[in-house]
């Protein structure tokens, strides 16, 4: 059974929208403008990589990543992984041929078949409408999360804010560092 992993930047309040500068959102770049950069603070992104067998995007992040990240130094690593692209519009003719074997997914199913594979860690980046869909539908392993000291009020958040029932979760690996960042690890607990 393979682990399905969340990995995030989000502010305090929960928003996860265009964390790096992305086009569209009024407060886009909010994890690096006006904050302190500590290198040890991304420790947990540098792990990602080299734990991964697998990245999972949904179109949207697909979409944007993919005219990017094949050629970054900072993402080598994820070049070869194999991608999973959870959409039900995407056409095979918009998938990238520089940056691994892709596979479009076309319902939750799908993902719930693919977990039920032999292999590693399939890490999900960005994605938020999916996020709150896997986890809704109790596909979630593990959340990764560098919590920025930063309220942003409206955005696109990582977790729904539907009225559903309690999920526990176990907090496995934490730190703070100098800047107010905050690194959580936290177990989805069955």
């Amino acid at each position: 059974m393979r682990t399905l992993i969340s990995t995030a930047f989000v502010s305090l309040d929960g928003v996860m929208e265009a964390p790096g500068g992305e086009s569209g959102y009024r407060n886009a770049g909010w994890t690096y403008k006006d904050l302190e950069f500590r290198p040890e603070a991304y420790e947990l992104k540098g792990r990602e990589q080299k734990e991964a067998a697998a990245m999972m995007l949904g179109r949207v992040s697909y979409e944007a990543f993919s005219p990017l990240w094949p050629t970054m130094e900072e993402f080598a690593e994820y070049a070869v992984l194999p991608k999973y692209v959870v959409s039900t519009t995407l056409g095979e003719n918009a998938l990238v041929d520089n940056w691994g074997p892709t596979t479009i997914l076309r319902s939750l199913d799908d993902v719930a078949a693919l977990k039920r594979t032999d292999g590693g860690a399939v890490i999900i980046h960005g994605s938020a409408s999916l996020n709150r869909s896997l986890s809704a539908a109790g596909l979630i392993d593990r959340y990764h999360l560098l919590v920025f000291p930063v309220l942003l009020g409206a955005g696109k958040r990582l977790f729904s804010e539907a009225d559903r029932d309690k999920q526990k979760l176990k907090l496995v690996e934490y730190e703070a560092y100098a800047n107010g960042l905050q690194k959580n690890v936290f177990d989805v607990v069955r």
